[in-house]
């Protein structure tokens, strides 16, 4: 085997990557910018060359050329000569239809859409779906400013890609500075990979910069990453988050890690409403209205402030209805923050064309080796139903059968057992129905925080949690998004949500920030039950992740 060819080329379009390679590193930072890693667990990491990843990579000033030289340069094989043609044939797409500013003297609500290739400009004109968003005009195609997005949404969908040169809006500036110490004392810097990702979004100013998503594992610091690019940007910035738990930390951070004071800082939720150079809003308060056929008042935050920066806490769970109105601006710079771009609605496609593409990315177990994030242990422990239950088990109708296996009376046993033998970590016992976690926080006598517990109450659990006052806490699904509970070593699944990857994801997320301990991720599974088929396709996220992931049963 030759050193220094850590790749295998494939006529499917895949990468793998040989991570034993002395050249390993070398070749994945060289590959990285047009192909998207689709799982690192030990040995070999697979990366996907698509037209997407094609696409951003031309977005970036990277063409094809480079790209295959970049292919023979460290593939151990023959790269298939198809593979090269693909690549080429799928960026010459890149560039046909340009974005621009209008013509001088024109309506300043529109733009240009240009196009090179007679045949192109006929497809689209002749395509009924973009009829309504497009007005044919020498030169090409009138495009309303709202429309921008929609209008590239769309394209993409066609498969043609716009290479958008449309100017960003500068927005009103901002003063911010990352401080040298955090005002709670120690020093505080960025880390090499967030200071990589933030040079990514930004883009050496190059066109086509300034938006796009970065993915990080949980307790890897993305909110760190979000303001150093809002230091950087220096505008006014709206920070759009999950729940108001995560809009209260995205506030502290602010508070603790940089110059700004209370007064620049507005929380716009449900209890409050200020607008201020920095916004914290949740997705919850955007995409409420009174009823269906009524259109989001909230939606107007966006539209009338001059905004230089939105920034998109955990990407992953934008709405859809967010999708309409991220459609329309365009013209502000925007970074999506998350730990998988995993969506369970298949709509990946549209976070990338609104948002941007994926700048940056890192695999999770690359960071835990460096000691950035905590090492993690995952255990699937398989419990036979009680024979009450197995029989009930066995005469229900197919829908019941999850609900029946999520809820089996042993896994209570098993909890408190699992407790017992961590007596010196902070434990937190994840689930999704609420009679099992009441009944789970009674045996335990810990709280339990679900989407009924008012804030104030919930923030002082997490508060007494934090400060070791509290070991252990019981959580619903409200737990697994944005919320920071850096001393938790130990979490406990009980039940879940149909196998979601992005749920599971989050939930190890819960126990990866740095610690002196190693973290322990326990899933509870009923035996011989659907539950093991739901498993099955979370076990296979983390594996692709690179976590060794144990099975065994209950005794």
């Amino acid at each position: 085997m030759a050193e220094g060819k850590p790749l295998i080329v494939q006529s499917d379009l895949s990468l793998l990557l040989d991570v034993h390679d002395p050249s390993f590193e070398e070749a994945r930072s060289a590959v990285g910018p047009f192909a998207a890693l689709e799982k690192s667990p030990e040995h070999l990491h697979t990366y996907r060359i698509s037209a997407l990843s094609l696409w951003n990579a031309a977005s970036a000033g990277i063409d094809s050329g480079s790209i295959g030289s970049t292919l023979e340069r460290y593939s151990r094989y023959e790269v298939p000569r198809d593979v090269l043609f693909i690549v080429r044939d799928t960026m010459a797409r890149f560039g046909r239809l340009t974005l621009r500013q209008g013509p001088e003297g024109g309506d300043e609500h529109e733009l240009l859409l240009a196009c090179d290739d007679p045949d192109v400009e006929r497809e689209i004109a002749g395509s009924k779906r973009l009829a309504k968003w497009l007005e044919p005009v020498p030169g090409g195609f009138a495009v309303r400013l709202v429309d921008r997005g929609t209008v590239k949404r769309e394209l993409l969908r066609l498969g043609w890609p716009v290479k958008d040169e449309a100017p960003l809006a500068p927005g009103d500036p901002l003063e911010l500075r990352l401080l040298p110490a955090r005002r709670s004392g120690g020093p505080f810097g960025l880390r090499p990979y967030q200071s990589d990702a933030l040079a990514a979004f930004l883009g050496g100013g190059l066109p086509g910069a300034g938006y796009g998503v970065v993915v990080l594992p949980c307790g890897a610091g993305k909110t760190i990453v979000g303001m150093a690019a809002m230091e950087a940007i220096g505008r006014k910035t709206l920070i759009v988050t999950t729940n108001v738990a995560a809009v209260h930390q995205w506030m502290d951070e602010l508070l603790d890690k940089t110059d700004l004071s209370a007064e620049d800082i507005g929380e716009y939720t449900g209890a409050e409403k200020n607008v201020r150079p920095v916004t914290v809003v949740t997705y919850q308060i955007l995409t409420w209205r009174p009823d269906k056929d009524s259109d989001f008042p909230h939606f107007d935050l966006f539209r009338r402030e001059k905004w230089g920066l939105v920034v998109y806490d955990e990407v992953h769970l934008l709405p859809a209805p967010v999708f309409r109105v991220v459609a329309e601006i365009q013209a502000v710079r925007r970074l999506g923050l998350t730990a998988t771009l995993v969506r369970e609605d298949g709509r990946e496609e549209d976070v990338f064309s609104l948002i941007g593409p994926k700048r940056y990315d890192v695999p999770w177990k690359d960071l835990e080796r460096k000691g950035f994030i905590a090492e993690a242990y995952c255990r699937e422990i398989r419990i036979p139903l009680p024979e009450h239950e197995h029989l009930r088990y066995i005469v229900a109708e197919q829908r019941d059968k999850h609900r029946l296996s999520a809820e089996n009376g042993a896994k209570y046993e098993a909890v408190r057992e699992l407790v017992e033998n961590h007596p010196e970590d902070p434990v937190l016992v994840i689930g999704q129905f609420l009679d099992q976690l009441g009944r789970i926080a009674k045996d335990l006598g810990a709280p339990l925080i679900t989407g009924r517990t008012p804030n104030p109450e919930r923030e002082r659990i997490y508060a007494d949690f934090r400060a070791g006052r509290v070991r252990v806490i019981v959580v619903s699904k409200v737990a697994n998004f944005a919320i920071d509970l850096p001393d938790a070593s130990v979490a406990i699944q009980v039940s879940g949500s149909f196998g979601s990857r992005q749920e599971e994801a989050q939930r190890l997320g819960r126990i990866l920030r740095p610690k002196a301990r190693n973290s322990y991720f326990y899933s509870l599974v009923s035996r011989y039950t659907v539950e093991e088929d739901f498993a099955a396709n979370r076990r296979k996220f983390l594996t692709e992740q690179g976590y060794r992931y144990v099975i065994e049963a209950w005794e």
